[in-house]
Formats: C-alpha cells, structure tokens, sequence
C-alpha cells in the first residue's frame, strides 16, 4: 500500500477514507464529526467527494448508516491503514507505543467455548495484545472480513476472502446427543424418523446442524422437528441437552465427558458430523497479527480432528 506525499492512496484520498470509516463506526454523521473534530457538513462534503470520485454510492443512509458493497470495500481498506499505522508507529517507539494492540477476531461459538480461548493463551505476551472477540456462527464469520469488521476469522469458508489469506485448520467433531429419559420417550424406533419429528434444541435460527444431520439421514430431504429450543450459548445449549429438553447436535470435546457418566446418550451410536474449519486473515505483514494466527494453528492442530 503506497501513499502519495499529498496524503493520498493513489486516487482516494486518506481524509475521506478514513471519514467513512468513522461514519461507518459512529453510526451517523453527526457522530463522525464529533469524532472527527469537524463540522457534520465536512463530513458529509467528504463522503459525497470520495463518492464522486469512485462513481459509486458507498453508503445507505439509514440509521445506523450502512456501508454498499463498495463502501465495504473502503471501510476495511481504512481499516488496514490504522493497523499498518499502529504497527508503525509502535515499531518507531513514537506515542502510544507502548498501549495494547487491539486483534479483531471473529469465531464461532463452539470454538469459543472448547479450544479457541486456550490457543490464544499461547500468543506471545510482547508486544502486548488485546483481543475484539466476535462471536458468530461460521458460516457467517467470514461476511464480517468481507465487511472490514474485523481482521481474522474462524470460518468455514475455504475460498479466501478477497484481501485475506486462507488456511485449513482441522475438522470439528459433533455428535448427535439426547438425555437418556428423553432419549426413551422420544426416539424410539424407527430412531431416524423419531429425529425428525422429536423436540430439538438449534442454537439460533442460522444453526443448520441438526437440519443437515437429518437431511444427511433422509438422503438429502427433510429437516429436524418444528418443536425447536433456541438456546444461544454453547454452553446453555449443551445444557438444554443433558436437561431433556430436546436433542442435539454437540461438540465431541463436550459430550464425551457426559455419555461415560451416562448423562447424555447417543441415538444413532457411531454417526457424527465432521464441519471444515478454516482461519482466514488479512493480508498484512504484521507481526502481531503473524502471532496470534500460530498459536491459533498450534490450538487447533491439539484439538481438532485432521
């Protein structure tokens, strides 16, 4: 990324980039322009000035505002200017050196709550770094890189987001699991047409597991019962689980424990579902962010399956 000595990238110029990034983060011009220290009038001349210079719409103007597609294409660019200036100037030992880096991640909710935390225990202690953790499901995480929300994720999505890096990080194991009781009054035999029309519990309405479990079953056809339990949590939802409120779909790490004290058991013994995990990251030469992608490797490299 090379700057022109007018404090420009090529043709966008940086005061404009990096309003619509404050326009995007702040939610409305006005708070721009408190956070900008200008009149809301220049940001707006700024925003219409680097619209017109792009011959796109690069926001909607809604409340809070929105960037287009475009926009979001500027928004993570400005993004990765802050990084690479905070890098910058931490190297130079120019102020604020010596605050905390602050990581973005996006990851999702089993990872958080089985292997994720303990990997980035592993990240280097200096430079000091701060994690922005966001917790998305990860057929999703990668729609906030594409966005410039933030600048590494946990996803399932193996094509690279443009600007970023792809790397496979392993498979993650679920097992179809029920409470024993519920288990007994619910899914009798047939045990795979008692899965379809039984209670379940579905993490929240973006959570396919269990419909894909049955579908798997039926061929291809058919999805989990319409009595369904949203339950939010990794950990609530193994809860609701072991509690009977339904059946489920688990991360092994957290049911194996349970099916040897006899607390859940499994309908269809030996069945699983195996979801791809990949870390995608901008492309940067950071050395903070070079970091916290090995441990996240070396963690899941420890837990999950290849």
């Amino acid at each position: 990324m090379k700057t022109t000595a007018g404090g420009s990238l090529g043709d966008l110029p940086l005061d404009q980039v990096r309003t619509l990034l404050a326009v995007v983060d702040e939610g409305t011009f006005e708070a721009a322009a408190a956070a900008l220290h200008v009149t809301p009038s220049a940001v707006s001349q700024r925003v219409k000035a680097l619209e017109q210079r792009t011959g796109r719409v690069l926001l909607l103007r809604t409340k809070p505002v929105r960037p287009t597609p475009s926009g979001a294409v500027l928004v993570r660019l400005a993004r990765q200017l802050a990084w690479l200036e905070r890098d910058a100037h931490a190297e130079l030992g120019l102020s604020g050196a010596g605050e905390p880096t602050r990581v973005s991640v996006a990851v999702n909710a089993d990872s958080l709550a089985t292997w994720f935390l303990t990997a980035l225990t592993r990240v280097p202690r200096d430079p000091p770094l701060c994690f922005e953790l966001r917790r998305e499901d990860e057929t999703h995480t990668a729609a906030l890189l594409r966005e410039g929300v933030v600048m590494a994720a946990v996803t399932s999505a193996a094509d690279a987001v443009p600007g970023c890096s792809v790397r496979p990080l392993g498979r993650m194991r679920y097992l179809p699991v029920a409470a024993p009781e519920f288990a007994a009054r619910h899914l009798g035999e047939p045990v795979r047409e008692a899965l379809a029309v039984a209670p379940v519990v579905v993490f929240d309405r973006r959570d396919d597991l269990q419909d894909g479990f049955v579908r798997g079953l039926g061929g291809g056809h058919g999805a989990a019962g319409a009595a369904r339990h949203y339950v939010p949590t990794s950990e609530g939802f193994l809860e609701a689980v072991v509690a009977g409120l339904g059946w489920g779909v688990v991360p092994e790490t957290q049911a194996l424990p349970l099916l040897r004290a006899g607390r859940l058991t499994e309908p269809l013994p030996g069945t699983k579902v195996d979801v791809p995990l990949f870390w995608q990251q901008w492309k940067l030469d950071s050395p903070a962010l070079a970091a916290v992608a090995e441990a996240v490797m070396d963690g899941a490299a420890r837990a999950l399956r290849r």
